[in-house]
């Protein structure tokens, strides 16, 4: 079942017209948020981050948006899936309402759930090879807009159909001033030493929300630095370790760059704590 508007609907049933402004401009937001058994992680933070994005596009926040509202309708519709013992993938999208063409004649908005179970109640490092490329035919702007987790994502796309064309896990992308600011599907972080580093949201990067509660992590602890600063392409074969952030894998790290081959001995140790923190908020 799918939650459209707070109705339950049947995965096959129709539900947008050709006019849906997420279709035709792009014109929507989504949070993908990891469930298990009767918890959504870092719910608070999706929830906020969606909020001040929706402000930023100038969307109309309905009334009835709070915390508790669609954090109960995310629920009813992984209850409605049988899915409320298990562990879940939720994509929650809200999109501006039909009417106009670039200019939109309401800001007004609707929201769609969709539920998907997942293996494994907690984040797991997957250490099979992992091999990233630069992708550089393309760049990512350096500004709020590249922050936002919205549904103009055609860069990425296309990155994507790069690396499969290339027998590439992944690509990371590079920004208008040719720095390395992110992967295809998450944040990035480099290691070298004690130090942790991953690049600002300045230069365009995801406000990623497990980059947001790793960050937290690394500066509470003792055994590492934190730095947020640009990484120039030369760095990343200097590094000792390399990682990709995101809500549903938590921390994927990268095996290979070009001819580099990288640890995971940091990851390792903070895949535990990721976990953790996920579990109280």
């Amino acid at each position: 079942m799918v939650n459209c508007n707070g109705e339950l609907l049947a995965e096959d049933k129709a539900i947008f017209s050709h006019n849906n402004r997420a279709f035709k401009y792009g014109d929507a937001l989504f949070e993908t948020v990891r469930y298990v058994n009767g918890t959504l992680f870092f719910w608070e933070d999706h929830y906020f981050r969606l909020m001040a994005s929706m402000r930023i596009l100038r969307m109309e926040i309905p009334m009835e948006f709070t915390l508790e509202f669609l954090e109960e309708e995310i629920k009813k519709t992984i209850t409605s899936n049988d899915q409320k013992n298990g562990a879940v993938r939720v994509r929650l999208t809200v999109f501006r309402n039909e009417g106009g063409l670039y200019t939109p004649s309401t800001n007004d908005v609707s929201y769609v759930i969709e539920t998907n179970p997942m293996e494994s109640p907690f984040f797991i490092l997957n250490e099979d090879d992992y091999e990233v490329e630069l992708f550089k035919d393309y760049y990512v702007n350096k500004d709020m807009i590249s922050n936002l987790k919205s549904t103009n994502k055609i860069l990425n796309v296309v990155a994507g159909v790069y690396a499969e064309e290339n027998g590439y896990a992944n690509c990371l992308l590079v920004n208008t001033d040719k720095k390395v600011v992110e992967a295809i599907n998450g944040n990035l972080f480099l290691v070298k030493g004690n130090e942790i580093k991953t690049p600002p949201l300045g230069d365009g990067c995801l406000d990623g929300i497990i980059r947001k509660n790793l960050m937290k992590i690394i500066a509470g602890s003792e055994e590492y630095d934190l730095v947020e600063d640009s990484i120039s392409p030369f760095e990343l074969q200097k590094v000792d370790e390399l990682f990709i952030t995101n809500s549903i894998v938590g921390i994927q790290p990268i095996s290979k760059y070009r001819k580099k081959e990288y640890d995971t001995k940091v990851a390792k140790s903070l895949i535990g704590k990721l976990n953790a923190k996920a579990r109280i908020g």
